[in-house]
């Protein structure tokens, strides 16, 4: 098997080919790789199911021993594919707190961080081609419903065919 990383790579069933791809990834696919689904208020806002986490996201636990837990992003590490919460501990034996990494699917994003202006667009990017293909849809409906009530044209060649 290669060793580098594969573009044209589609999906396998087996696992230690999905391990590596995941392995191998290159920052700009492990950023994809750690979106997280949008609460419905959000979701209906912006037009889109899931977004990647960033440090400053509000974040709530959906699954595990923390469920329903909330925080902010502490750190989002791309290297693991794993997220840090701020607030959420466990505690050893000897009393010492240990900060505890979650898996992004997980995690449901409650508030976004925006302040970079390029998440903002990247956010509303999606959200404004989804409203261009409603209207589109729109309009191609109320001209076939128009064309449906004005006569045919086929209709008017045959009888013209028909009286030569």
């Amino acid at each position: 098997m290669k060793n580098k990383f594969s573009n044209s790579w589609i999906g396998s069933k087996q696992p230690r080919k999905q391990r590596k791809y995941l392995a191998n990834a290159p920052l700009h696919i492990r950023h994809k790789l750690m979106s997280v689904h949008l609460a419905k208020d959000l979701r209906k806002k912006y037009g889109k199911r899931n977004f990647p986490v960033r440090k400053g996201d509000e974040v709530k636990v959906m699954k595990g021993e923390f469920k329903n837990k909330t925080g902010k992003i502490a750190e989002a590490n791309y290297k693991k594919l794993k997220v840090l919460i701020d607030g959420i501990y466990k505690s050893k034996k000897d009393g010492t707190k240990i900060r505890i990494y979650f898996q992004p699917s997980n995690l449901l994003i409650t508030e976004l961080n925006l302040d970079d202006k390029q998440r903002t667009i990247a956010l509303n990017r999606k959200f404004t081609e989804a409203k261009k293909v409603e209207k589109k849809s729109e309009t191609k409906k109320e001209e076939k419903k128009i064309s449906d009530k004005l006569p045919s044209k086929t209709n008017k060649t045959k009888s013209v065919k028909e009286k030569k």
